[in-house]
């Protein structure tokens, strides 16, 4: 059973997510607060299993919420907010969340899929305990990338990666000169705050994948939610495209479609990270890219909030190069600019 603590200012939001949560037998709700000091006592003292968290209340706001609890211990944290404060909530990933959705998500028009989805994603995350990261320093090097001229990255995360991802373009120069292509798993529909929220860590332009577009230089392309997004090639040039097919790996977009398509686009100019988070999505991918010559990395369990992602790749035996999270961004500089 899967103690739950509800945690609104609203009596009608706290009532629905209430009903939503009981609809499945694996939760339990064991208490709910209506504001930040209450929250943080009764998380303190019942102890729960999973905590969904607003971000404007009254006396606290969930950001400091957070911070206040995790000073003292450890819960699985997924925040339920407003479009409105969109981009509140992915600063509650750096500080420790683990997840977040829209309030509108959870209305009567909720599909069985979409709303079983749900279900699984906060069951798994139920049985994280949010951690602070090591920054380790050994590399696994599994092979020795030949030098080649590199022409994209495409990038996969998934739990703990926009905190992965702003650490990881606040490392990266912004004068970076190969186009980076991203499938964050994103639930919320907040891809367009989430654009505006990691622009604010890098120089680079970093902008939502747009149907038909030419990846260029010195740009960072996040793909929108509930589509794929793929590599095409239209006229002699390599394009992003939406598709609507079927969700791969339960993600939508899935970055193994990505991975995928843009191994046969880029063939060995190609470099792949897969970061953390849960499940295996990026793995198939990242064997596909090894397959067609391209060079694959992947974060090391120490830096990785949850190592689902990173491991299921590793394990493949595909990942060229293991790195601690820090490490990455300048080991992508060398390869961009170690050109044969």
């Amino acid at each position: 059973m899967i103690n739950t603590l509800i945690v609104d200012d609203s009596s009608l939001v706290r009532d629905i997510l209430r009903d939503f949560i009981e609809g499945d037998p694996h939760f339990r709700i064991i208490g709910e607060a209506a504001d930040g000091e209450e929250a943080v006592q009764k998380i303190l003292s019942l102890n729960p299993d999973l905590v969904t968290l607003d971000i404007e209340m009254p006396k606290m706001n969930g950001l400091e919420v957070i911070e206040a609890v995790m000073k003292k211990t450890s819960v699985p944290i997924v925040v339920i907010t407003s479009h409105d404060t969109a981009k509140n909530a992915y600063e509650a990933t750096i500080r420790g969340a683990l997840e977040f959705y829209s309030k509108e998500v959870f209305s009567a028009s909720l599909s069985p899929n979409k709303r079983q989805e749900i279900y699984e994603t906060l069951k798994r995350i139920s049985s994280v305990k949010a951690r602070k990261t090591a920054a380790s320093v050994e590399q696994v090097l599994h092979a020795t990338p030949a030098k080649r001229e590199i022409h994209a990255v495409v990038i996969a995360s998934s739990t703990g990666g926009p905190k992965a991802l702003s650490r990881f373009f606040s490392l990266l120069p912004g004068d970076f000169p190969v186009p980076i292509v991203i499938v964050q798993h994103n639930s919320s529909g907040f891809d367009k705050s989430f654009v505006q929220w990691l622009g604010t860590y890098t120089s680079l332009n970093v902008k939502l994948a747009e149907e038909g577009e030419v990846p260029l230089p010195g740009t960072v392309y996040i793909a929108a939610t509930d589509k794929h997004l793929v590599f095409r090639g239209t006229g002699g040039q390599n394009c992003l495209r939406y598709t609507d097919d079927e969700p791969e790996n339960n993600q939508k977009p899935a970055a193994d479609v990505l991975f995928r398509t843009a191994a046969e686009t880029f063939r060995q100019s190609l470099v792949s990270v897969v970061l953390t988070g849960m499940g295996s999505d990026g793995a198939l991918g990242t064997c596909r890219i090894r397959e067609m010559g391209g060079i694959t990395l992947a974060q090391d369990e120490e830096s990785s909030l949850i190592y689902g992602m990173p491991k299921a790749a590793a394990e493949t035996g595909c990942v060229d190069i293991v790195l601690p999270l820090d490490n990455i961004p300048q080991e992508l500089v060398r390869l961009a600019n170690d050109n044969a």
